[in-house]
């Protein structure tokens, strides 16, 4: 028998798929696993201070920060909420982007194992989050342009802060942004020009052009920079405490991500503030503008 067209688009807005309903329960558990460990335990971390510092930084706020946000958002969003759902990708994002310095910038230990699980289970949900039907969601009053703006300016500010450190370091062995880390190569540098920042670049420009996917996504983005803002600062303070005469960690460093925290709440909360709570076809933010 044929679906009728309304049947199939009530199937393709409302809530997450059990496939991704499960996928995000395994990776709560993991975050348990690989995080809670790294911050409580002593001995487990055994790079240089700073760093360990930093480490136990991001540890605390994967699980005192992000879990609940994931959990939180996997339950919303298998009703239906479109806020839940956009916070559930940020989470799984910021799970994402911190597995893989676990794994990358933290030197071998016994719990290689669970970080690489972590990253390779966080990317995969978020795959799986990123294909089940997203929510149609149209501008309407949403100050889609501005926000589009915001997020094109941190990523430009962005890009121009990891170019100052690495351009006049190329040729040089070692280079002088990775003294005292103890590492290799930096793989906050190669993540964010390679993936993330191009990413969120896409979506900026998505929604400038007022497409459903750049209006959606620019919450889910959004929902993933604060929490990395604030997972900064906090790896910032953690660092910083552990060694204080490093210039890996500072306390500028945590006064400029709170900053951006802060400076981020103003579009999240305009977004959050037009965005339905949940969607049964497609909706214009605040659908009486233009």
């Amino acid at each position: 028998m044929a679906m009728k067209p309304s049947d199939d688009f009530r199937r393709s807005t409302e809530g997450l798929s059990r496939r991704t309903q499960h996928l995000c329960a395994a990776v709560a558990a993991l975050v348990l696993v690989a995080a809670v460990p790294t911050f409580f335990v002593d001995g487990i971390l055994n790079g240089t201070p700073v760093m360990n510092g930093s480490a136990r930084g991001t540890a605390l706020t994967m699980f005192a920060l992000a879990l609940p946000v994931l959990v939180i958002g996997r339950f919303t969003s298998a009703r239906g909420s479109v806020r839940g759902r956009a916070a559930l990708i940020g989470a799984l994002g910021y799970l994402t982007y911190n597995a893989t310095l676990l794994v990358y910038a933290t030197p071998f230990n016994e719990l290689f194992l669970a970080y690489v699980a972590l990253l390779g289970l966080s990317l995969w949900t978020l795959v799986s989050a990123l294909l089940d039907p997203l929510p149609f969601l149209l501008p309407g009053r949403l100050p889609a342009r501005g926000i589009a703006v915001f997020i094109l300016t941190v990523v430009v500010l962005n890009a121009l802060a990891w170019l100052r450190f690495v351009v006049p370091d190329l040729g040089e062995d070692p280079p002088g942004f990775l003294e005292g880390t103890g590492l290799t190569t930096n793989p906050i540098y190669a993540q964010d020009l390679a993936v993330w920042l191009p990413a969120l670049t896409i979506v900026a420009v998505l929604l400038w052009q007022r497409r459903p996917a750049g209006v959606f996504l620019a919450g889910a983005g959004l929902f993933f920079w604060m929490i990395e803002a604030i997972g900064v600062a906090v790896d910032q303070w953690f660092g910083h405490r552990a060694d204080p005469a490093s210039d890996v960690a500072t306390l500028g460093g945590v006064v400029l991500f709170v900053v951006l925290a802060a400076a981020t709440v103003v579009p999240l909360a305009l977004w959050l503030r037009a965005v339905p709570q949940r969607v049964r076809g497609p909706v214009a933010l605040d659908s009486g503008g233009s």
